[in-house]
């Protein structure tokens, strides 16, 4: 399973979810979907412009658990 950890990078770096969705360029309803882990699928523009928003890697928004 692959968890999204856009809550914590965000709170690291005392952002908003409306600021971030600024910076990005995707709506909060998106960016909202994200970071709830409801999200199907990710862009990897999308991704790229998330960590250079959050001055962040990749591997610090997503992270891989094996299912229980």
């Amino acid at each position: 399973m692959i968890i999204v950890n856009l809550d914590v990078q965000m709170a690291k770096k005392k952002m908003s979810l409306n600021e971030l969705s600024e910076r990005v360029g995707i709506t909060l309803a998106n960016l909202s979907i994200l970071k709830n882990n409801k999200a199907k699928a990710i862009r990897f523009s999308t991704l790229e412009a998330i960590c250079r928003a959050l001055d962040c890697r990749v591997e610090d928004i997503l992270e891989y658990k094996e299912d229980d």
